[in-house]
């Protein structure tokens, strides 16, 4: 086998240690094997990076291993190219597993060029990311903990939820602070209601006819405390990513030898090598990018916020909307042997990025008159629910890189140019079915009418 890189190294990452493996081809064309292993401690990485370099190593690989490999990649980014590949790719044959073998294993692999790495992204987007994935937690969090608030009320019989449609909104904490204060009137509970939600007052007071201890008034204090450090939590990061994104300048591109392979901790492959056309000039910068992804019918502005920061702006890296999408993990994958194909899955990938788009896609059908819910409606008739949801995932995607590389808002297709989009497909299976319900069918075209 050809020897792709004649100087390259394998790092096996734990938590406490880094076991490397550097190759070294001699002068005659022999393989020379140096092997140590150091501790994940700043000072021990960054000696491995002047070991590395004593070495005249231009390449090193490493596993997505966790967050363990974050450490490891920051302090040698600048010094070196660095290959972040997934760990289902490199799997070794089975027997006599050691951490050695491992780090000599993927050395063996970059060697003779065997190996794809993940795309890593530029660090202004990887800051973003942070952000962003930690805003989501919070928010996920919230909601658990207006579930289990929502809990006590019950466990004191309290049925507010059946009547208002939003427990924390300005009536219905109104009356939580008033419940936990002592306040056990049903009438004067009811009473605080403001707005339309007055017009229920009766139904409130039977709703708020509870059996409230004091410990269920400690409880709904807890939470209410809990549920306002969440939101002034997230109104913090919701600041933050705004300075982030409003005076960032475009990402840079991928490093020499990066692959649209995956997330940086779950790197997995995309479908087919990229040829490595630029998909636009220059990138967009992400503000303007935020501003016309929030014109896609189911994207709001921080979901807009999260797609920019896991895909970035530079698609030069991908080939095409499909490569993208292939990346992005909703799209099937191909399994053909002896002639058959077989159904596979999706695959996973970035699980924040997919999560997002899918959330995405349950809004966007919900849109009335919108294109995204037609293919919808098409697709669930035939292959599911479920399925069409992915199916939409899937045109957000292609979507968000026609914006980004074309530089312009998202312009709604009604369901009607769908129609005439596929006309003939159309008009023959609607015949086919007239046909099998036993009619005789002639079609005749129709001379629009004149105005």
């Amino acid at each position: 086998m050809d020897i792709v890189n004649p100087r390259c190294a394998g790092l096996d990452v734990h938590k406490r240690t880094v076991v490397a493996c550097c190759l070294v081809t001699g002068p005659s064309g022999e393989k020379v094997r140096h092997l140590r292993t150091f501790s994940t401690m700043t000072a021990d990485l960054l000696a491995l990076g002047d070991w590395l370099a004593g070495l005249d190593v231009e390449q090193v690989a490493m596993e997505s291993t966790g967050e363990f490999w974050k450490p490891v990649y920051n302090l040698l980014e600048d010094r070196f190219t660095l290959l972040v590949v997934n760990a289902q790719h490199i799997k070794a044959v089975p027997g006599r597993k050691t951490d050695v073998r491992d780090a000599e294993w993927i050395a063996e692999l970059l060697r003779h060029g065997l190996l794809r790495g993940s795309f890593i992204p530029p660090l202004p987007q990887r800051d973003l990311r942070d952000l962003t994935r930690q805003r989501t937690t919070l928010v996920r969090e919230r909601v658990s903990v207006v579930q289990r608030l929502q809990k006590v009320l019950e466990w004191a019989n309290l049925k507010l939820a059946g009547v208002a449609t939003d427990v924390l909104g300005q009536s219905g904490r109104a009356m939580l602070e008033a419940i936990v204060a002592g306040q056990a009137d049903p009438a004067a509970l009811a009473d605080l209601a403001l707005g339309r939600l007055r017009e229920k007052r009766a139904a409130l007071e039977q709703a708020l006819a509870g059996r409230v201890r004091d410990h269920h008034r400690f409880l709904l204090a807890s939470h209410l405390a809990h549920i306002d450090f969440l939101d002034e939590q997230i109104a913090t990061f919701d600041a933050r990513i705004a300075a982030q994104i409003e005076p960032a300048a475009p990402d840079d591109p991928a490093g020499p030898g990066a692959e649209p392979a995956g997330d940086g901790e779950r790197g997995t492959a995309a479908d087919g090598p990229s040829t490595g056309q630029p998909a636009t000039a220059a990138p967009v910068p992400w503000a303007e990018a935020v501003a016309w992804l929030d014109t896609i019918p189911g994207v709001g502005q921080r979901t807009a916020e999260v797609l920019v920061a896991e895909i970035g702006t530079d698609l030069s890296r991908f080939a095409s909307p499909a490569h993208l999408a292939s990346w992005a993990k909703v799209a099937p994958g191909t399994h053909e042997s002896a002639g058959k194909r077989r159904a596979v899955g999706i695959g996973a990938g970035n699980r924040w990025l997919r999560e997002t788009l899918v959330q995405a896609a349950h809004a966007a059908v919900k849109v009335k008159g919108s294109f995204l819910r037609a293919v919808y409606q098409r697709v669930a008739g035939r292959r599911g629910t479920k399925k069409a949801i992915i199916a939409i995932a899937h045109k957000l995607v292609t979507i968000i890189y026609m914006l980004l590389t074309k530089r312009q808002p998202y312009r709604e297709v009604s369901a009607t140019d769908l129609d005439e989009r596929r006309r003939e497909h159309l008009v023959h299976r609607m015949q086919r079915r007239l046909e099998r319900l036993g009619y005789a069918v002639h079609l005749e075209p129709v001379a629009p009418a004149v105005a």
